[in-house]
């Protein structure tokens, strides 16, 4: 039997997928997200399923394991260290990387992932920056990836989007779980049930 985070995951990729293949050509070019166009946008939110492929493929890693908040909370150091232009660069290499079919490179992308998910088990993987982490709280991380851009995939474009509420849930509670860990669970949960406003560039990532 499949761990629950393997089937969220798979859900959430097929979800990407179906919305991918229903842009159009016109919306390649247009708007993604700040200095991303949608091929951009697209192509670094393909890197949720091509990292799974490409850390399964690595050596058992040695180290401290991490959850999924905890993954966030080390890679946010992992990321002042690259620069913010070198993580704009590297997802428009990702839209570039899909070639000129991207919805059919996703469409493959997705399959490749969920087929390598479903045989691998629960290994412990090494992910960026040396991090070791088990396969299913790093599902964890990669479902809130897609599910978090392919909103602002679906904002960019008009375009419907709707991941199953298992999905949905899955993400939210990650989102709650970092920024409890990251101190800020009580301004979180204040606005949730509306008795405060979170304020301009909250984010728990």
């Amino acid at each position: 039997m499949l761990d629950p985070s393997m089937t969220v995951f798979d859900s959430a990729a097929r979800s990407f997928e179906q919305l991918v293949r229903g842009l159009g050509t016109a919306d390649w070019d247009g708007p993604g997200l700040g200095d991303w166009d949608l091929r951009a946008l697209v192509g670094h939110t393909s890197r949720s399923l091509v990292t799974v492929i490409e850390y399964l493929k690595g050596p058992a890693p040695n180290g401290p394991l991490v959850d999924a908040p905890g993954y966030y909370l080390a890679v946010r150091d992992v990321s002042a260290t690259a620069g913010a232009e070198a993580i704009v660069e590297r997802g428009r290499q990702a839209g570039r990387d899909l070639g000129d079919d991207p919805a059919a490179a996703v469409s493959a992308l997705v399959a490749t992932a969920c087929s390598d998910v479903e045989q691998a088990g629960d290994p412990v993987i090494s992910v960026i920056g040396g991090i070791c982490i088990t396969l299913s709280e790093y599902l964890q991380t990669r479902v809130f990836e897609l599910v978090v851009h392919g909103l602002d995939i679906a904002r960019a474009t008009g375009r419907d989007y709707r991941p199953s509420e298992q999905v949905l849930e899955a993400a939210t509670v990650l989102a709650a779980r970092i920024a409890t860990r990251s101190g800020r669970g009580g301004s979180l949960l204040l606005g949730l049930t509306g008795r405060a406003e979170l304020g301009d560039g909250f984010s728990v990532v």
